[in-house]
């Protein structure tokens, strides 16, 4: 399976439980269909550069997984189904998903401190 991010922007209006009743939906998509989720980001409504179905912001979420060609044309299809999902991309990651190093030292730094606690 290859490595595949994928953000998409939820209409500004969609708020609350139904907010994250989309999120989860896109996330059980993947999961049924055999793909790995390994991070999801929501990061939340911002300003759109141009305007998108006649809306000047919009919710974005970030989601990067593992699964095979035939997920990926599922879940653009379910995409482009759903009214509440205004815009979307995915994109093939070559070396996988990088984990930035300032977030490895800062894991690094959590193990340390909990050994410290374990020992004490």
């Amino acid at each position: 399976m290859r490595t595949y991010e994928t953000i998409y922007i939820i209409h500004p209006e969609v708020v609350g439980d139904e907010y994250a009743a989309v999120v989860e939906k896109f996330k059980g998509v993947l999961s049924d269909q055999g793909g790995e989720i390994l991070k999801v980001d929501e990061w939340g409504t911002r300003k759109l550069a141009y305007p998108v179905k006649k809306q000047a912001r919009g919710s974005f979420v970030l989601m990067a997984y593992e699964a095979g060609a035939v997920v990926i044309s599922e879940l653009e299809r379910r995409f482009r189904i759903d009214d509440k999902v205004m815009k979307f991309q995915t994109v093939q990651l070559e070396k996988g998903l990088e984990v930035a190093p300032a977030a490895e030292e800062a894991e690094a730094g959590a193990e340390a401190a909990t050994e410290t606690e374990e020992t004490a």
